[in-house]
């Protein structure tokens, strides 16, 4: 294939702003990238059409991004589209990568410091130096306040006033704070460690301080892109520029309506103002949605309509590009535990109906709300993975598989299957493939050895990815030891396989991830926007969190929050970012296209003083906000179980009446209620006026009757040729 039908190729299927991404001029360009809009396809695409059209050489080309996982993705496709070479990583990596290799020259032949892999231990010693008693949680609380500090280019002695400027919630008083940042640096040197953010500072400070290496990083990196604009910090941006030296081929992309991590010191300032600072920059805005439903991106669009500050400067207002599909539903629960069960039971349900647990998400405020889910999904046997909690190849059985995988070696035959081989070295660790758990924490455990072996299967199924140009060799089977290999690579990046279970997952950490189904759980005030979101700016940052966890949603999004923390505790509004609730009829389906925040706290007041009695569903206890589903008695997706014979008979009744009384059918009975009757077939007048739509008038003109419907009557022995007169 020629240079020229290789770039071309590049260039199909893309739509017309990935087109213009793609081929925008050298020189400063910012691509403004809807959640779900291509965005790793526009800018991987942008690094092989330049390299394939000879514009740059792929060697001279740095990508750097946040996350191990975004990076390798980023490394796969640009091999796939031809573009070998490219260097891809995360800040930190890319640094360690050239402080290593420039550390004999800066160091004068003295060994590299040992990096850190946690602040914790040194922190609590560094606490307790100044007089600090720490516990984990307030350690580390205290290592990342000195992580937002060092991240911002504050030094210790400036520490409380930049806290005072920043508005920050600090552990402890600020001057302790300075005092315990103090220490912490003082420990650090005198064992000889360096942290995170020393090791980006010496990257920077090699760069500026020292022309020789200055020339020879600039001299290997020429052309840079930089994803997730939004969340660089003030460090990562003085390596950027460090890099490029004043040089403006950078290419940055970003979503403003996704910056979440400001208390770790990140800003999307650069991003909102990247244009300013590089005039003439090609500024491209990709806005067409392949991930979400219409539906799903409706409901996204309404609630971050409603954004102000800096970052609504560069809001994206996203078009719908798939089928559609479901209306997203909003749930009210009476405590925290009734929502637990009913996601529980709801996850269930679509495992199920066929549902890849992997392709369902439970995403919540804070970490501490993911004990009631663990609990729930455990009783109800639904297994799940809880994102974040501990990375998977740092996994105790993770670590023991490997081992085993290791020593299977010397007694497993090199052409044995992949698979097989895998499975029969997991067995010394006791993973068989079909001994799964019922759940919780066991099966967990089980998944997690589960995934290695799917992995051991997609790696089985690809063919080696050869350089351009280069001719296949003679191929063989993919063996154990090959096989070991990769983990040890997808170990030392943190690339880690997919788990077969329910991710259970803070919002923050569900950035950059996506599902099927999508429970968005919690979403009353005080937990979103927190408590602890005092300013405009705080809380706009928890309006922007809720829009990036309806943005991981693909098909499927449930809503809920509950009313009371605990059975029979102090009630709690609904999150005021959430849309209006209709309670005139529509219920939730036009939930995508209310306009998110209308009502503020005085609205939501009198809206709870015109709330009718609140009735639940009788299957999965959610509070019914429609009329219809008020009168059903359930959720229009709980399953029915109508008694359709005793529906056909209440619909032929329903019509003689209403022919004889010369009115229409649902002056009668409404088609709700002809449904809640077949479903709940009621046998006593009390239970009968419990259907909404029943008052008292129609329990005395029609209730002997229905109930006789109900037990068994035939339509022409309630319902002979007579006409009902109604009394005015």
């Amino acid at each position: 294939m020629g240079v020229h039908s290789a770039s071309e190729l590049v260039l199909a299927g893309l739509d017309p702003e990935q087109r213009a991404a793609v081929t925008a001029p050298a020189g400063p360009v910012c691509v403004l990238a809807g959640a779900g809009t291509g965005k790793t396809r526009a800018v991987t695409s942008r690094i092989a059409h330049r390299a394939l059209t000879g514009e740059v050489s792929p060697r001279h080309v740095l990508a750097v991004t946040f996350t191990a996982r975004a990076a390798a993705e980023m490394r796969a496709r640009l091999t796939a589209l031809g573009a070998q070479g490219v260097q891809a990583r995360t800040f930190h990596a890319a640094a360690l990568r050239q402080v290593r290799y420039f550390a004999p020259r800066l160091l004068a032949g003295r060994a590299m410091p040992e990096l850190l892999d946690s602040k914790a231990r040194v922190v609590t010693l560094a606490a307790a130096r100044v007089g600090l008693r720490t516990d984990r949680a307030a350690a580390r609380d205290l290592a990342g306040e000195i992580e937002w500090a060092k991240s911002s280019l504050v030094e210790p002695g400036e520490y409380v006033v930049a806290a005072a400027k920043a508005l920050r919630d600090t552990p402890h008083e600020p001057a302790k704070v300075a005092e315990v940042f103090a220490a912490y640096e003082r420990l650090k040197r005198s064992n000889g460690v360096i942290d995170f953010e020393d090791m980006l500072r010496a990257a920077v400070w090699g760069i500026e301080e020292h022309p020789d290496v200055a020339e020879q990083v600039r001299g290997q990196y020429r052309h840079f892109v930089v994803d997730e604009y939004q969340d660089v910090n003030p460090l990562q941006q003085r390596l950027l520029e460090a890099w490029l030296g004043g040089r403006d081929d950078v290419t940055v992309v970003g979503d403003a309506s996704q910056t979440i991590y400001s208390f770790t010191g990140a800003t999307s300032a650069y991003l909102v103002d990247f244009p300013r600072r590089h005039r003439g920059a090609t500024v491209v805005r990709l806005v067409r949605d392949y991930r979400s439903t219409p539906q799903v991106v409706g409901l996204a669009n309404a609630v971050i309509s409603q954004a102000r500050g800096t970052e609504a400067r560069l809001r994206l207002e996203l078009l719908g590009q798939r089928p559609t599909g479901p209306e997203p539903e909003l749930r009210i629960f009476t405590d925290e535990p009734a929502e637990a069960a009913a996601v529980a039971t709801r996850c269930r349900a679509l495992v199920d109906a066929g549902t890849a647990a992997r392709e369902i998400a439970v995403l919540f405020r804070t970490n501490a709300q993911s004990e009631a889910y663990e609990k729930a999904l455990t009783e109800a046997e639904v297994p799940y993975v809880v994102q974040g909690a501990e990375r998977f190849f740092e996994r105790v059985e993770v670590r023991q598989a490997m081992v085993a995988l290791r020593a299977a070696t010397r007694s497993i035959p090199g052409e044995t299957p992949l698979r097989v081989a895998v499975v029969e070295g997991l067995s010394a660790v006791g993973w068989a493939p079909d001994a799964a758990p019922a759940g919780g924490a066991a099966r967990e455990r089980w998944e997690a050895l589960a995934a290695l072996v799917q992995l051991a299967e997609e790696h089985a199924a690809s063919p080696p990815v050869l350089p351009i140009g280069e001719a296949a060799a003679v191929e063989r089977p993919v063996t154990l030891a090959d096989f070991n290999d990769e983990l040890a690579r997808r170990a030392a990046q943190q690339h880690v396989p997919t788990v077969e279970g329910v991710t259970l997952s803070s919002l923050h950490s569900a950035k950059g991830l996506e599902w099927d189904a999508v429970f968005l759980v919690g979403l009353s005030e005080g937990t979103l926007p927190t408590t602890y979101a005092r300013t405009p700016e705080q809380v706009e940052e928890e309006r922007r969190l809720l829009y990036v966890g309806i943005t991981r949603a693909r098909e499927w999004l449930w809503l809920s929050y509950a009313v009371a923390r605990s059975p029979g505790g102090r009630a709690r509004r609904p999150s005021r970012f959430l849309p209006q609730l209709d309670r005139s009829g529509g219920g939730t389906e036009r939930a995508g296209a209310e306009r998110a925040g209308a009502a503020g706290a005085g609205a939501a007041k009198r809206a709870e003083r015109r709330r009718p009695q609140m009735v639940s569903c009788r299957i999965c206890g959610a509070t019914l906000l429609s009329g219809p589903d008020r009168k059903l008695g359930r959720c229009p997706t709980c399953p029915s179980d109508i008694d359709q014979d005793l529906y056909e008979r209440l619909h032929d009744w329903r019509a003689r009446v209403a022919g004889a009384q010369k009115v229409p059918a649902y002056v009668v009975f409404t088609d709700a209620t002809l449904v809640a009757l077949a479903e709940r077939r009621p046998g006593r007048p009390e239970e009968l006026i419990a259907i909404a739509g029943i008052g008292p008038r129609k329990l005395g003109l029609y209730g002997e009757l229905v109930l006789a419907l109900v037990g068994g009557a035939a339509v022409d022995d309630v319902c002979p040729e007579k006409t009902f007169e109604i009394e005015p």
